[in-house]
């Protein structure tokens, strides 16, 4: 996630950081360093002595110090809500500009020494935040299975030639929107739950979902030689699948 920081604000939030560490020293919290030095030589002399009781009471009350003292501060503070701040900016972007990805499809080369497995390109990749995106040119199809942190997904299957059998797409996400787009002919079915958002399947659509889990299937899906199975999990965030 810091790669994608520009290194001038990068260098200027440590630098901020810094220095207001040093004013909490200085001016706010003049017994900072006395507590940290008396919270490390307790972890320490406790690590030490650890087998006896005396010991194990000083290890483990030395890290309960030290964690409180930590979460009081007021640098640590800071640095939470520039985080927050970049997350909300990123995810500000990423909405507006989902991040396409361009594979690059190539004929499987790998295969184990039994001669049993072959190792595909995937198409997504589990992101911790990140929206993706499939291709738009015709591209080799693999049963997609990935977790997203925060970001939008956007799949569509009108340039892709889906298997015989059933084709698996499974999408656990935290937050953000998943679209995926069907072929008309394609049946499929769907199984989606999450704590807040709303759902769009075809002409069916709820805007308001809490705490809910829905089931949906076409109705020739058991019959079919051609299918997808959907499932999404989300903790806020749309669902829609529509036909392309």
């Amino acid at each position: 996630m810091l790669k994608n920081i520009n290194s001038d604000y990068l260098n200027w939030i440590i630098l901020i950081g810094s220095l207001l560490l040093l004013f909490e020293v200085l001016f706010f919290n003049g017994g900072l360093i006395v507590t940290f030095l008396l919270s490390i030589g307790s972890i320490y002399l406790g690590r030490k002595w650890r087998p006896r009781f005396l010991g194990k009471v000083l290890y483990w009350g030395g890290w309960i110090w030290l964690v409180v003292t930590v979460l009081n501060m007021i640098t640590l503070r800071y640095f939470l809500f520039v985080l927050i701040i970049y997350l909300i900016v990123q995810f500000y972007q990423q909405q507006k500009n989902p991040k396409q990805i361009k594979p690059v499809i190539t004929e499987p080369k790998e295969i184990d020494s039994n001669g049993h497995f072959i190792h595909r390109k995937k198409i997504f990749e589990s992101k911790i935040f990140s929206s993706q995106k499939s291709p738009e040119y015709a591209y080799e199809w693999n049963d997609i299975n990935i977790q997203v942190g925060v970001g939008n997904t956007v799949i569509d299957l009108s340039d892709t030639v889906l298997p015989k059998g059933e084709a698996v797409i499974c999408i656990r996400s935290l937050v953000g929107n998943v679209q995926i787009l069907i072929p008309y002919e394609m049946e499929v079915h769907i199984h989606h739950s999450v704590m807040v958002g709303a759902i769009t399947i075809f002409q069916e659509e709820e805007q308001k979902v809490v705490n809910e889990t829905v089931l949906y299937e076409t109705a020739q899906y058991k019959e079919a030689d051609q299918k997808i199975k959907l499932f999404t999990s989300a903790i806020s965030g749309k669902l829609e699948v529509k036909r392309a």
